[in-house]
């Protein structure tokens, strides 16, 4: 269109979008066009704060989590093997860096009086760092893993477990499997004492209150439960892809199951929060976009006589349209242009600020003993700011039109009489 080409609109735009002209209600009209720029550039760093906030959480839970579980766990249906050809198989892939057999089962941990449901799982010390982030800067897990020898009955309890019962290194717990043998007597449940030599604390609640590692063969022996492998891939984003290829390629005989389906309430459920935060926050820009039409038809009523001037000069409709789009196209950009510095600014350096606010406020925002993670995490990705600034200025430009129209429907005769 002809009306963002001519350098005369341009500069009356500019000209009228300029804050602090001094004149006859132009000094109110400044005042409401920058308190609209001040709401889209708050509006615009609200958003860019509180989704680079959620999605540092996403990271952190995630990161804790996967410590701890699998990529991709495989599992033997019936009577089928880890034979040659599923190591084939795995070796063929190319996200796939390394796995390591596990048992899994569920059953009870006690000491004293004090029971607790555990999720026993079996590996092999040796390779269990191939598949676990949670060894990686921690000697002292590695060499209570390195103690799970066959036939020793030892083993390692995540730190919570550890405190509901009582137990610390060294002592003597018991692990009782419910699904037990058949006597004469009735079904009676296997049972076993252990001897707990470390802790676990992968910072993930959930896992390490639940999670007790013992030997492969001991938990097998133990709770007849079939053995599995656990996969690491290099791009743990790609595990429900992989894992599609890996279910494909390996057929009915084994259940192949990734990170993803383990957790999927969960992340439904940070998506949905996400999805709304986004909506609510964007009525807030929205707001802030739309006081660009007061502003505008403020403008359009005081420069009135100027427009019939204009047209008198031989300026078309579509021009004098053209110089209320770009007053307010201005503001939009400006305002968005503030809102992207500022959010940036902050969410880059939370991690300095929220620790300076807590000390001046004397209080913590995320206490140990109610949340997951005690400091406020933050990851700015485009994927979330490019919508946030794209959406801005659409709204910012669909704020001028009708003022804009208004301007250009102004009839000379009747502004200058």
């Amino acid at each position: 269109m002809q009306i963002f080409f001519q350098r005369f609109e341009w500069i009356l735009g500019w000209r009228y979008a300029r804050v602090g002209r001094r004149g006859r209600g132009n000094g109110f009209i400044s005042f409401i066009s920058g308190v609209s720029m001040l709401g889209i550039a708050l509006g615009v760093a609200a958003l860019i704060i509180v989704l680079s906030v959620m999605n540092g959480f996403q990271k952190e839970v995630r990161d804790r989590m996967l410590s701890v579980v699998s990529h991709i766990e495989i599992y033997a249906q019936g009577d089928a093997s880890f034979d040659e050809s599923v190591m084939r198989t795995l070796r063929e892939n190319k996200q796939v860096q390394a796995w390591a057999p596990f048992v899994s089962a569920q059953a009870l941990l006690a000491r004293g009086s004090a029971m607790r449901g555990v999720l026993v799982r079996g590996i092999e010390s040796g390779q269990e760092e191939k598949v676990s982030t949670v060894l990686d800067n921690n000697p002292e897990l590695q060499a209570a893993l390195a103690q799970l020898t066959p036939a020793s009955y030892r083993v390692v309890l995540g730190s919570d477990l550890a405190q509901a019962l009582g137990a610390e290194v060294g002592d003597s717990v018991t692990l009782i499997v419910p699904s037990g043998e058949v006597s004469p007597a009735g079904v009676a449940p296997r049972l076993r004492q252990f001897t707990v030599v470390g802790l676990l604390n992968s910072g993930h609640y959930e896992y390490d209150s639940t999670l007790a590692l013992t030997n492969l063969q001991d938990a097998a022996r133990l709770t007849r439960s079939a053995a599995g492998l656990r996969v690491q891939l290099a791009d743990l984003h790609q595990a429900p892809q992989v894992a599609a290829q890996l279910q494909a390629a390996l057929g009915d005989r084994f259940a192949v199951r990734d990170w993803t389906q383990q957790n999927r309430t969960w992340f439904a459920a940070v998506q949905l929060e996400k999805r709304m935060m986004f909506i609510i926050l964007t009525l807030i820009v929205a707001v802030a976009a739309f006081n660009l039409v007061s502003t505008l038809v403020m403008s359009v009523t005081d420069k009135a006589s100027d427009i019939a001037i204009l047209r008198t000069l031989g300026a078309s409709p579509s021009s004098i349209m053209g110089v209320f789009m770009v007053q307010g196209a201005w503001a939009g950009v400006l305002g968005t242009g503030l809102g992207l510095g500022l959010g940036l600014l902050v969410a880059c350096n939370i991690d300095v600020l929220v620790p300076a606010l807590e000390h001046m406020l004397h209080t913590h925002f995320l206490p140990k003993d109610v949340y997951i993670i005690t400091r406020m995490p933050s990851d700015p990705q485009r994927q979330d700011i490019v919508p946030i600034v794209a959406i801005s200025l659409v709204l910012s430009f669909v704020a001028t039109l009708y003022p804009s129209w208004r301007a250009s429907r102004v009839q000379p005769a009747q502004a200058l009489r």
